[in-house]
C-alpha cells in the first residue's frame, strides 16, 4: 500500500514538472502584444495581441482567434483559416503585422504604449483613500 502511495505521488510530481517546463517562456510573445491599427476603410480598424493564461489571442470587432506559431514573427489566425506575420524594424522591435485572412491583406502598425494612460492608472491605483 505505501509503495502504491509512494507510487502516486511520483507520478503527480513528475506530471506537475513536466507541465510547468512546457509554459511558453519565448519572450517574443511578449513582444508582440499591443494594439495593431489598420487603414480608414479596411474590414477591421483595428486588432489586439493579448496573452490569456499562456495563450496568444488575436481580438478584433470581427471575432477572437488563438495564434499558434509557424515559423518566426509568422502565426496562424486559427478561427479564420490566415496569417499574421509581424514586422521588425532594425533593433528587432516589432513595428507592425500583415495579416492574410478570408481573402483580405491587412496591414497595420504597431500603436505605442500610452505613457499618459499608464500615468492615469498609476495615479488612480496610488490614490488613498480616505473615509
Amino acid at each position: 500500500m505505501k509503495k502504491i502511495l509512494l507510487f502516486a505521488f511520483m507520478l503527480v510530481g513528475f506530471v506537475s514538472a513536466s507541465n510547468a517546463q512546457s509554459a511558453p517562456t519565448d519572450t517574443t510573445v511578449n513582444q508582440l502584444v499591443g494594439k495593431y491599427k489598420f487603414a480608414e476603410g479596411s474590414p477591421v480598424a483595428e486588432v489586439t495581441v493579448v496573452l490569456e493564461n499562456g495563450v496568444l489571442m488575436m481580438n478584433s470587432q470581427a471575432g477572437s482567434s488563438t495564434l499558434e506559431k509557424s515559423a518566426e514573427d509568422v502565426y496562424v489566425i486559427t478561427q479564420f483559416q490566415g496569417t499574421a506575420k509581424f514586422t521588425r524594424d532594425e533593433n528587432k522591435k516589432v513595428t507592425g503585422v500583415t495579416i492574410l485572412a478570408m481573402g483580405y491583406e491587412l496591414v497595420g502598425t504597431k500603436e505605442p504604449v500610452s505613457t499618459v494612460a499608464f500615468s492615469i492608472k498609476k495615479a488612480v491605483l496610488l490614490t488613498p483613500v480616505v473615509k
